[in-house]
């Protein structure tokens, strides 16, 4: 494996600081959701990531999920076409930032019959897993291959109903895949060892929200100890490089995992 794959300059994320959150109801307290957010970018930082926070627009939601935005791997950036779900401002904006400040070439995929989610595409270091939900279908898994073709790109069948799959599946470390123990998650797994082009470890948690991890720059990041307890304790007996854990449980309410946060960049 190329060790750089996972070493990143930079991260992009979305600035809160002007958003206004009006919703009435609902379970998510916005002040915690804010403080965990900036947790979250001061450790990104202490891995001597640069974050750049940037001014989008919408909801909360909107300018904190941004990994769907964007398939970003070896100098290039895969933007999907524009959905209602983006609003186009905010592309053009991390568009521009990521072709000006940080280098990356730009391939805007013209395909009308393409969809990509970023969360259904999984880069291992050493090859590409796309994963075809109701947000991502095979012709989106051919632009992926299209763009990366240096890389080995598989598509996988994910459950119908079954949520994205970096929800179930991410990378945890070197050639080390953090999986979850729902049938789910155990299928997926299933068919990306028979279909792979290289071997893994697995690491297997009990809880399913703790298989969103992100592997930044020699560390592993992981949900904290009270909202992962069982899956804490896998991670303390099994990992034995650094290892920084986060709360993350009024993101998590927004449908945010770890991985969603923020495009991670390097740098050329």
């Amino acid at each position: 494996m190329d060790f750089k794959m996972h070493e990143y300059t930079h991260a992009l994320v979305g600035k809160l600081s002007s958003v206004l959150e009006h919703r009435a109801g609902g379970d998510v307290d916005y002040d915690d959701a804010r403080r965990q957010h900036e947790c979250f970018l001061r450790l990104l930082r202490e891995l001597n990531v640069e974050v750049l926070e940037v001014n989008l627009e919408g909801s909360f939601e909107d300018i904190i999920l941004l990994e769907d935005v964007a398939v970003i791997c070896h100098g290039i950036a895969l933007l999907p076409k524009p959905t209602p779900k983006f609003i186009e401002t905010n592309l053009k904006v991390l568009c521009d930032i990521l072709r000006r400040d940080l280098g990356q070439t730009i391939i805007e995929h013209s395909d009308p019959d393409a969809n990509i989610c970023g969360s259904d595409v999984l880069f291992t270091g050493r090859e590409f897993f796309v994963g075809i939900s109701d947000t991502t279908n095979e012709a989106g898994a051919a632009v992926v291959a299209e763009a990366f073709p240096e890389f080995p790109c598989t598509p996988i069948k994910v459950a119908r109903g079954a949520h994205h799959l970096k929800k179930y599946i991410t990378v945890a470390g070197p050639d080390i895949l953090c999986v979850g123990a729902s049938k789910e998650a155990k299928e997926l797994l299933k068919r990306m060892e028979r279909e792979a082009n290289f071997s893994y470890q697995t690491l297997s948690v009990p809880e399913d929200e703790a298989a969103n991890c992100l592997y930044v720059n020699g560390t592993l990041i992981h949900r904290a100890i009270e909202e992962i307890p069982e899956a804490f304790k896998v991670f303390c007996e099994k990992i034995d490089f650094a290892r920084r854990s986060i709360c993350f449980s009024e993101l998590s309410k927004l449908q945010a995992g770890l991985s969603s946060c923020c495009l991670l960049v390097r740098k050329p």
